[in-house]
């Protein structure tokens, strides 16, 4: 795994590893390439890491982009899609200026079917990592 400028993997007070930027970083800039691995429907794998592309496609973050943690008031922001071969690739950009030191975090967004509670510690916490318009959804259905 190369390493990637101006990141590095820490021990977070969020939720175990986390990652701080070394430098800062303006609003819409990219910070990271994402290195990954495609897996797709019917293979075997620790979900964890992945990012969903489609109902079929996931890309397995393999850098330490994989170690970022959700916030509800994310820092950063991951842009995904499909090249013209069919293979997945994922951007980590700044959502807002990112100050050295800082601790990294997007928002997961999981669907409400995926939801876990979350920690992030945000003024604005939603109480779950789940999507913003799904969370009425999850807070019916408990």
């Amino acid at each position: 795994m190369a390493e990637i400028p101006g990141l590095r993997v820490f021990l977070s007070s969020v939720d175990g590893y986390g990652v701080k930027a070394t430098r800062a970083f303006k609003e819409g800039e990219l910070m990271a390439d994402i290195e990954g691995v495609a897996r797709r429907e019917g293979e075997q794998w620790d979900d964890r890491y992945t990012l969903r592309i489609t109902d079929s496609l996931w890309f397995d973050m393999v850098d330490q982009t994989r170690w970022i943690n959700h916030s509800c008031t994310a820092n950063a922001e991951v842009d995904l899609g499909v090249d013209e071969h069919g293979e997945p690739w994922a951007k980590l950009y700044a959502w807002r200026d990112i100050a050295a030191g800082e601790e990294v975090s997007w928002d997961y967004e999981f669907p409400a079917s995926l939801a876990e509670p979350c920690r992030c510690g945000s003024a604005q916490c939603r109480g779950w990592i789940v999507r913003e318009e799904e969370l009425s959804v999850l807070l019916a259905a408990r």
